[in-house]
């Protein structure tokens, strides 16, 4: 399976609730065309470098996952379908990829990066005691 990584940009103004059914949307496209999601990591609402459809924030969204080569047609097909797409890219990051490890290593991450934050909030607590 190929490994790819998908970024796309939903229109700002709509509720959490309308940009998570967008984001389960788009991974449920990958899972019905036989594809494996690795990886959704949610940026949030940000500037946008240029205004895009008269918008000057987005709410970015990052999509890794595996498939076969014709997964992209339908992806692409699907995102430029969306009216809340504002743009979207893919990439192809390589040519062959082990869809479980992948995964494996994208949730050590996430837990990796929870851990960082759990002991910098304790740090911050221990100097805002320290300041008392």
């Amino acid at each position: 399976m190929r490994h790819y990584e998908t970024v796309y940009i939903i229109n700002p103004n709509l509720a959490d609730e309308a940009c998570e059914e967008i984001v389960a949307k788009f991974s449920t496209l990958v899972e019905n065309n036989k594809g494996v999601v690795t990886k959704i990591d949610e940026w949030g609402k940000r500037d946008l470098a240029y205004d895009v459809q008269k918008y000057n924030k987005g709410y970015y969204v990052l999509m890794q996952f595996c498939g076969e080569p014709g997964i992209t047609v339908e992806i692409h097909r699907q995102l430029g379908l969306d009216d809340n797409i504002l743009k979207s890219q893919t990439i192809q990051l390589s040519q062959d990829a082990d869809p479980e490890a992948l995964k494996a290593e994208a949730e050590a991450e996430k837990a990796e990066k929870t851990g960082e934050e759990t002991d910098t909030r304790a740090a911050q607590e221990e100097e805002e005691k320290d300041d008392e």
